[in-house]
């Protein structure tokens, strides 16, 4: 569930439907040379933005930001064991920030996060923020200050190809359903789906097995999440309806009551500003997934 439920109308309206155009891209690789020269253009902050925030100062006098965050995302931060870069949408806002603070994109300290570590990492200041498809939420929010939001989601249903049954999810009651422990599905799947038999899985990578493999009928987290698995599969998924539910924002996380949060507000509403979000989206989500049509960020307070 979202902290806020008043945003712009966001990606939301241009995935939605996608689940055919989403088929139809499978296996789509992200263009890597245009996303490694949008953030080798990205901007730099002057020395006075950065003295005038003390999270800032303290990344650029350790000459390293610590970074979490997850490797295994498709559109949204996926590893290349070819090159050794990680790439999509969230690892393009990683780097971009990195650039900013730092001068250079590559100059990051990668943290390996799931659902159920993210704030922890923080509270044991073993990173400086968490990029990682981090829904904002008053529980997490208690815990840590959150940057953006800098994207939108709603929840999604996957189920196999050959189900035939499950149409949306008006038809999960009785249904055996995964989700990610530490996520906001079983929160969603108790509003929404509440006769549904929920089964928690530690990561998105084995919700997807038991979902593949017979154990679960349907899965049910991040619509985008979803798209991410569409796009690298084989065509033995498909999206069971609409996005459903309240607008899930997804947010930076960062330190409790750090200054980093005014630090990279600003900072996101320069990307929009110069088209830098855009075109980020285009090339890690958009060009991957059939969709022209550019969302409009979710707006920051």
């Amino acid at each position: 569930m979202s902290i806020k439920t008043i945003f712009v109308k966001t990606s939301i309206t241009a995935l939605a439907a996608l689940g055919g155009a989403a088929v139809f891209a499978q296996g789509t690789p992200i263009n890597a040379a245009a996303f490694d020269a949008l953030v080798a253009q990205g901007p730099v902050a002057s020395a006075d933005v950065i003295a005038a925030s003390p999270w800032a100062t303290k990344i650029k006098q350790a000459g390293t930001l610590r970074l979490g965050g997850t490797q295994t995302s498709n559109l949204f931060s996926l590893l290349n064991e070819k090159d050794g870069k990680i790439r999509g949408f969230d690892a393009g806002l990683a780097q971009l920030i990195t650039r900013y603070i730092l001068g250079d994109g590559s100059k990051f300290q990668f943290t390996q996060v799931t659902s159920s570590t993210r704030e922890q990492v923080l509270i044991n200041n073993q990173v400086d923020m968490v990029l990682a498809t981090y829904s904002i939420t008053p529980a997490r929010a208690e815990k840590i200050s959150f940057a953006g939001p800098y994207y939108a989601s709603q929840a999604g249903v996957l189920v196999k190809s050959s189900n035939k049954t499950i149409q949306s999810y008006n038809d999960l009651g009785g249904k055996k359903v995964a989700t990610q422990a530490g996520s906001t599905g079983p929160a969603i799947l108790a509003q929404h789906a509440p006769k549904a038999t929920v089964q928690e899985f530690q990561t998105h990578q084995e919700a997807l097995d038991g979902l593949r493999q017979g154990r679960v009928d349907a899965y049910v987290t991040d619509h985008t999440l979803l798209l991410n698995a569409l796009s690298m599969g084989t065509g033995d998924a498909r999206l069971a309806g609409a996005p459903f539910g309240a607008q899930d924002p997804y947010g930076i996380g960062l330190p409790k009551g750090s200054d980093g949060v005014a630090f990279v507000n600003a900072f996101l509403k320069k990307l929009e500003a110069d088209g830098t979000w855009a075109k980020l989206w285009t090339i890690s989500i958009g060009q991957r997934t059939g969709s022209t049509d550019v969302p409009k960020p979710p707006a920051i307070p």
